[in-house]
C-alpha cells in the first residue's frame, strides 16, 4: 500500500497494490494490518456507503458530520471517475479553509483518507460514477451538515457546466457564513 501525505495534515492518499493478469486484477482496498505495518493506524470503521451519480458534473457536498458523531472517511471510486475534495474546517488550524483535491477513478485505484474536521465533497467526471467509502461513525441526522460547494475556492475540474446538486447542497451556507463545530488540536488529525 502506497501512502502519500497531502498539503493538509491528516488527509492522505492511499493507493493499494493491484495484481493483474489476463482476467483482470485483484487488490486489497483495505487491510488494517498492512497499513499498521506501514506506520498508519486509522480509526475503526463502522459503516460503508455506496452511491451512484448518473450525470457528469454531479456535485455532492461539501458535507460533514459534527461532534459527537464526526466521521472520518476512506473514499474510493468503484466505477467511473470523480474529483474528490477535503476542506479543513478546524477552527485555529493553520490550514483552515484550505482544500486538497484528488482524482479518484476505477482505473487508478487511489483512495482519499479524510479525518473528522474536514468537509468532504466530489464532482463526477464520467457518467454513472460510483463512490464507495468507509466511515468511522454511523450516520447521525442531527449532526449532519453542509457548506456550499462553490464557497471554498475549490478549482473544480469542470467549470463550464452547471453542476447537478441536491436541494440540501444548493441551500448550504457559504464557508464565510459557517460556524465550524471543529477545533484544531496540534498534532491530532
Amino acid at each position: 500500500m502506497q501512502i502519500e501525505q497531502t498539503a493538509l495534515d491528516g488527509v492522505l492518499i492511499l493507493t493499494p497494490a493491484r495484481f493483474g493478469d489476463h482476467r483482470g486484477f485483484f487488490s486489497e482496498s483495505w487491510n488494517k494490518t498492512r497499513l499498521e505495518e506501514a506506520g498508519l493506524t486509522l480509526p475503526e470503521f463502522v459503516q460503508d456507503n455506496h452511491s451512484l451519480s448518473r450525470e457528469v458534473g454531479t456535485v455532492r457536498g461539501l458535507h460533514f458530520q459534527s461532534p459527537p458523531h464526526a466521521q472520518g472517511k476512506l473514499v474510493r471510486c468503484g466505477r467511473g471517475r470523480l474529483y474528490d475534495v477535503a476542506v479543513d474546517i478546524r477552527v485555529g488550524s493553520p490550514t483552515f479553509g484550505n482544500w486538497v483535491g484528488e482524482e479518484l477513478s476505477f482505473d487508478n485505484g487511489r483512495q482519499l483518507w479524510i479525518p473528522g474536521g474536514f468537509l468532504h465533497g466530489f464532482m463526477t467526471l464520467e457518467p454513472d460514477t460510483e463512490i464507495v467509502y468507509k466511515c468511522t461513525d454511523h450516520y447521525a441526522p442531527d449532526c449532519d451538515g453542509a457548506v456550499r460547494w462553490d464557497s471554498c475556492g475549490i478549482d473544480w475540474p469542470i467549470a463550464e457546466i452547471d453542476p447537478v446538486l441536491s436541494a440540501k447542497d444548493e441551500a448550504a451556507p457559504a464557508l464565510a457564513d459557517f460556524a465550524s463545530p471543529f477545533v484544531y488540536a496540534e498534532g491530532v488529525a
